[in-house]
């Protein structure tokens, strides 16, 4: 009788100690999942092109921020010929902590040949 007492007094003092295990395998697991900046990118630009039909060119301002991330993605609108006049836009796109995209808006739309206006004084 005193062995089985023993076996479960040590079966008892080990459970803490699996469930701290758990615990520590549940935090390493936390931190794999969250998205390296690079899968946060590719995943963004997969996302907004699926949602809007339009192939992003470029990334021109990537953050993480408070709720997630921020990334500014320019894209072609309206093709013409010469290609300097072709239609671009630039896109606001928001994604959460996970990498999901939660919501866009267009900042601007501008000839491809143009380049921002420069602000001198106060024209």
């Amino acid at each position: 009788m005193a062995n089985t007492e023993n076996t479960s007094e040590s079966q008892d003092s080990q459970e803490p100690q699996e469930s701290q295990e758990s615990r520590t395998e549940d935090d390493n697991h936390a931190t794999a999942r969250r998205p390296r900046p690079m899968e946060v990118l590719r995943e963004a630009r997969a996302q907004f092109a699926e949602l809007t039909n339009l192939t992003p060119e470029s990334v021109t301002s990537f953050e993480q921020t408070d709720d997630g991330w921020s990334l500014e993605i320019e894209v072609l609108e309206l093709a013409r010929v010469p290609d300097t006049m072709s239609l671009m836009a630039s896109y606001e796109v928001e994604l959460d902590d996970e990498g999901q995209l939660a919501g866009y808006r267009r900042l601007r739309r501008y000839e491809r040949g143009r380049s921002d206006a420069q602000r001198h004084g106060g024209r």
